[in-house]
C-alpha cells in the first residue's frame, strides 16, 4: 500500500533504487535526494546549475522547458513514489529542482539574487502557507507533489519581484 505522507525514515532509498530506473535517477534528483538530511535543501541546489544550462535561451523557450520538466516530472515522481511506497518520499527531490529552475527564471543573475530566490523557495517549500499546504494534502501523485512546489516557486516569485521593486523605487 501506498502512504501518503513524507518520509525520511521509512523505505529509505539507496543508490541501488537511484540506478534501477531512469526515473528513479531522475525522481530523486541525480542521488541528491539520497542525503540523509535535507534532502529537498540538497535537490534545490541541483536546480541552480541545470538553470545556468538554459540561462542564455530566451523567456519563452526557459519557460517550455521548465514546463516540459515538469510535465516529465509527473511521471518521474509518480513512479519513484510508487516504487519506494510513499507518494511524496522525502528523498523524490525533482520537484525542487524544476521549482527552484522557474524561480530563477524570474531571477536576475547575481549570486545574491540567487541566493535570496533559494531561500525565498526553501522557505516557502517547508512552511507551505495557505493554499499550499491544502494542495499537499489533497493532491496525493505525482501531479500533487510537483504542483504544490510549483506554488511555492510562485510565493517565491512574486516576493522576489516585490523586493526588485522596492529596491528600484526605494
Amino acid at each position: 500500500m501506498i502512504t501518503s505522507t513524507k518520509s525520511s525514515n521509512t523505505n529509505q532509498p539507496d543508490l541501488k533504487r537511484l540506478m534501477q530506473h531512469p526515473a528513479y535517477f531522475c525522481g530523486l534528483g541525480f542521488g541528491s535526494g539520497l542525503a540523509k538530511k535535507a534532502p529537498g535543501t540538497f535537490g534545490t541546489l541541483i536546480g541552480l546549475p541545470l538553470f545556468w544550462l538554459i540561462a542564455g535561451y530566451s523567456l519563452s523557450i526557459q519557460l517550455l522547458i521548465i514546463s516540459a520538466l515538469f510535465v516529465i516530472g509527473i511521471y518521474f515522481c509518480s513512479a519513484t513514489g510508487k516504487a519506494l511506497g510513499v507518494v511524496d518520499h522525502g528523498g523524490i527531490v525533482w520537484d525542487e529542482i524544476v521549482a527552484m529552475m522557474l524561480v530563477l527564471t524570474f531571477t536576475p543573475l547575481q549570486w545574491q539574487w540567487w541566493l535570496a530566490a533559494f531561500l525565498l523557495f526553501r522557505l516557502f517549500d517547508i512552511w507551505k502557507p495557505f493554499p499550499i499546504r491544502q494542495f499537499d494534502a489533497k493532491l496525493k501523485n505525482g501531479f500533487g507533489v510537483m504542483f504544490d512546489d510549483l506554488l511555492a516557486a510562485i510565493y517565491a516569485i512574486i516576493c522576489l519581484k516585490v523586493l526588485l521593486w522596492l529596491i528600484a523605487h526605494g
